[in-house]
């Protein structure tokens, strides 16, 4: 049986200062490029931007080993950059063309990469959680030592495939890491509005799941939870909740009008940008910032560069994968 642990975190040099600030730009400014080129009519469908959440992708991220499974919500974006794969490919899925990650057939919502045990945005609200459930069981009945992190939103926790999930990890003591991103909004309802209950760790104490709630615009803090229950979880701890308290900055998708709060809110919340704190906490100058927003912006113009070169599928495979023939 291979063995799989996770690095104990290195201490704060400036490198490792400045890789998570790359890591946190890179995110930031992709969505940033991505609302640009869909008001251009290069991205089509619906676009849901992770800008404001981007430390719980990059924290959760440092805790977890290249073998651990990722699953994702349709807000994928941020998920995928920070797991690794690379911005070309990202942009290229959404450019719909072939050399994207998922042959240009899943879009904004559907990123996917094995290889990188990436697997897959479900456009379904709640869809991946029985997903995660069965990569945590399949590990587990293999006897392999890896970690399933499955993140989701707010409108995941009112929906029965959270608590079916919930139930059968608990039940079946999975090496599952529940990652609930609390941007306080369910689409356009406010979480008072349609939970009765908002304590998230009474809620999982009633599957007897340990849980604990995060500051999710501090990308340390989501750091060193998920170091802890990932720990906790490789020792035969069971599943473990971690709710990310984050703020998405822009509205549910680029359709919503972004009615439902006040631009006072948001402005509050964006002074706790998770960007911007790291920043400050951390004493990183202005140059290192300028030169590590440089090097992310050279990053996406390649990205986009292989978008736009990138080829559409060919008419006669667009059948393929689709259904199986049958009979001679």
């Amino acid at each position: 049986m291979t063995t799989a642990r996770a690095k104990a975190p290195p201490p704060l040099a400036d490198e490792r200062l400045l890789f998570l600030l790359r890591e946190l730009l890179r995110i930031r400014r992709f969505e940033e490029k991505a609302a640009e080129l869909y008001s251009l009519g290069k991205i089509r469908g619906f676009l849901h931007l992770y800008i404001g959440e981007e430390a719980c992708a990059v924290g959760a991220m440092q805790a977890l080993t290249e073998d651990d499974r990722i699953v994702a919500t349709y807000r994928d974006h941020g998920h995928a950059l920070a797991r690794g794969l690379p911005p070309g490919a990202l942009m290229a899925e959404m450019f719909g063309k072939a050399n994207g990650c998922s042959r240009g057939r899943g879009g904004s919502m559907h990123f996917f990469d094995v290889g990188r045990r990436f697997y897959g945005g479900y456009a379904i609200v709640g869809g991946g959680l029985p997903v995660a459930v069965g990569l945590a069981l399949a590990d587990k009945l293999q006897g392999n030592p890896f970690v399933t992190a499955c993140f989701f939103g707010d409108g995941a926790v009112v929906e029965g495939e959270f608590h079916e999930s919930m139930n059968l990890a608990a039940l079946w003591r999975l090496p599952l890491l529940f990652l609930y991103e609390n941007n306080l909004y369910a689409m356009g309802t406010a979480i008072e509005r349609s939970q009765a209950q908002l304590d998230m760790e009474l809620r999982a104490r009633g599957y007897g799941v340990p849980a604990e709630a995060v500051d999710g615009m501090d990308v340390l803090a989501v750091e060193d939870a998920t170091r802890r229950a990932v720990e906790a979880i490789r020792g035969g701890g069971g599943p473990h909740l971690l709710e990310l308290k984050t703020y998405r900055f822009r509205a549910h998708s680029l359709a919503d009008p972004d009615l439902y709060r006040t631009k006072d809110e948001v402005e509050d919340w964006r002074q706790r940008d998770p960007i911007d704190l790291f920043v400050a906490r951390h004493g990183i100058g202005e140059a290192a910032v300028a030169e590590a927003d440089a090097a992310v912006a050279a990053e996406l113009e390649a990205a986009v560069a292989e978008a736009e070169a990138g080829e559409w599928e060919p008419l006669e495979d667009l059948e393929r994968d689709v259904h199986t023939p049958v009979g001679p």
